[in-house]
């Protein structure tokens, strides 16, 4: 019997999974920080500071920042003047962060089109690997997370930022309501891709839960896990290091 990924709510071919997630966010490139902010009024900006902060970057280290698409997180690193490589395994995102770089007159970011689950890269080469809401729809988690801790150098850092589930009674359900009904139909609005903004949110409903994933982040080879959770777990930031 084939391996299979969950791809949303569906279990599909492992072979098909990365094809079909390069598929959905081709779909959605030329309007995915337009919907970032319609379906989380603009709360995703809030998250990104939060993340960066943790991160707290410093000039001159190497960063890795993986499924950077569009460019959201590597240009806050960029400020505090850290050689930033953003990564992607989808081109048309990548394009978008370029076209959006060069508006912002942006220089010195490295722009690479890789699979979070095959990294080009050598051994040892980053002091730091970030990624925000792209691990969910990795086709297989462990095979990231282990080659996020293969490329950080000794005393590397890994942080993640991602979707998970709230703990917080009561909110859990309104959005669960707001996920399944409305983000579909802001996707058809904004981008009239209603399809591709219903995975999104299945994705998030079938990643692990904060405890697990951080135990994934261990068996990976990380130290030193923690877990931030905000909005009671909604989102979180996820850290360990390489030591």
């Amino acid at each position: 019997m084939s391996e299979t990924a969950s791809f949303g709510y569906r279990d599909v071919d492992a072979s098909e999974k990365a094809g079909m997630v390069r598929e959905v966010f081709s779909n959605v490139a030329a309007k995915y920080d337009l919907m970032n902010d319609a379906m989380s009024g603009g709360a995703h900006r809030l998250w990104k500071d939060q993340f960066v902060r943790r991160v707290k970057p410093r000039a001159g280290e190497r960063i890795l920042d993986m499924a950077g698409g569009t460019g959201d997180i590597a240009f806050r690193m960029h400020r505090h003047g850290a050689q930033v490589t953003v990564s992607d395994i989808n081109p048309q995102m990548l394009a978008v962060g370029m076209e959006r770089a060069e508006k912002k007159n942006l220089e010195g970011l490295i722009w690479s089109e890789q699979n979070a689950e095959e990294l080009t890269f050598d051994d040892r080469a980053f002091d730091v690997y970030t990624i925000a809401f792209g691990i969910r729809n990795v086709t297989h988690i462990d095979r990231a997370l282990r080659e996020a801790h293969r490329v950080l150098k000794f005393g590397g850092r890994f942080f993640c930022l991602e979707f998970s589930t709230t703990t917080w009674a009561g909110f859990s359900d309104v959005y669960d309501v707001y996920s399944h009904k409305l983000v579909p139909q802001l996707g058809k609005l904004f981008a009239n891709d209603a399809d591709s903004y219903r995975y999104l949110i299945e994705s998030i409903r079938r990643f692990p839960p904060m405890p697990k994933f951080e135990g994934m982040i261990r068996e990976a080879g990380f130290v030193h896990t923690k877990v931030e959770p905000i909005l009671g777990g909604l989102v979180a930031i996820h850290s360990g290091w390489k030591i």
